[in-house]
């Protein structure tokens, strides 16, 4: 880990609260694949519910606790609400997620390639219904 060797082990210790508080916002799958999803492009309520086939009520649930953490901001336009991600830490950590456990390349314009599925993978929808099968958690087509 680089850079870690010149923090003190008390501000570790300080931060280590506020760290794993962050962490938890990314520790449920809905809430994962919601994120995933929104740090692909801005996307309205209506175009992510469609994308992940999440319940209206679910995703406002999860929308409301993102927005109150500052992990994600809204645009208005007419009546329609736009969603992107709003905090920089946020947008770091879904990238390392995708490398991680997408295998993706980010091409010269951040635009994320998700990876082809195989025709034996569950679809995305599929994935939100498993409890703790987070490492599947961006099996998603990508919208074209």
């Amino acid at each position: 880990m680089s850079g870690t060797s010149k923090v003190s082990l008390g501000t570790m210790i300080a931060k280590a609260p506020e760290a794993a508080d962050f962490m938890r916002l990314f520790s449920n799958a809905n809430r994962l694949m919601l994120l995933c999803q929104i740090a692909r492009h801005e996307c309205s309520v209506s175009d992510i519910q469609e994308a992940l086939g999440v319940k209206q009520s679910a995703l406002s649930q999860q929308l409301a606790e993102l927005r109150q953490a500052a992990l994600v901001k809204t645009r208005r336009e007419s009546r329609q609400i736009y969603y992107s991600i709003a905090d920089g830490r946020a947008e770091a950590v879904m990238g390392l997620l995708f490398d991680l456990f997408c295998g993706t390349e980010q091409s010269g314009n951040a635009e994320v390639a998700a990876p082809k599925p195989r025709n034996d993978e569950p679809k995305a929808a599929d994935n939100l219904s498993r409890k703790g099968d987070a490492a599947h958690f961006a099996r998603m087509d990508r919208a074209e």
